[in-house]
């Protein structure tokens, strides 16, 4: 059974960072193209980015290129969102999530990705 795990989440002043980590039990990271999405309170997921199994190519939304960065540690099983000058509006649910191991190209869609994090609150206020 393959099971994702976030962490890092937590409470960040406006302009701060925070590193999620997204580890999983049941396979291989390293298998999965990996992507991390968020979700505000009464608003639909939406994709932040996305790597691909190797780590040499990766795909990030227009409103996150500046500020965040996704990368993989395949040794460490481990995928993480590096996120720089957080804003009010990055509060928000994180989840990462996998596709298939049969898939190789990023997506910014998320019924194209099988397996899900429960997902780590970020929140950003003074």
């Amino acid at each position: 059974q393959v099971q994702l795990v976030e962490s890092g989440g937590g409470l960040v002043q406006p302009g701060g960072s925070l590193r999620l980590s997204c580890t999983a039990s049941g396979t291989a990271l390293s298998r999965h193209v990996v992507g991390w999405f968020h979700q505000a309170p009464g608003q639909e997921r939406e994709f932040i980015a996305a790597i691909v199994k190797s780590g040499f190519d990766t795909d990030t939304a227009d409103s996150a290129k500046d500020r965040f960065t996704i990368s993989r540690d395949n040794a460490k099983n481990t995928v993480y969102l590096e996120m720089n000058n957080l804003k009010h509006d990055d509060t928000a649910v994180y989840y990462c999530a996998a596709r298939d191991p049969g898939y190789a190209f990023t997506s910014e869609y998320s019924y194209h990705y099988e397996y899900w994090g429960q997902g780590t609150q970020v929140t950003v206020s003074a």
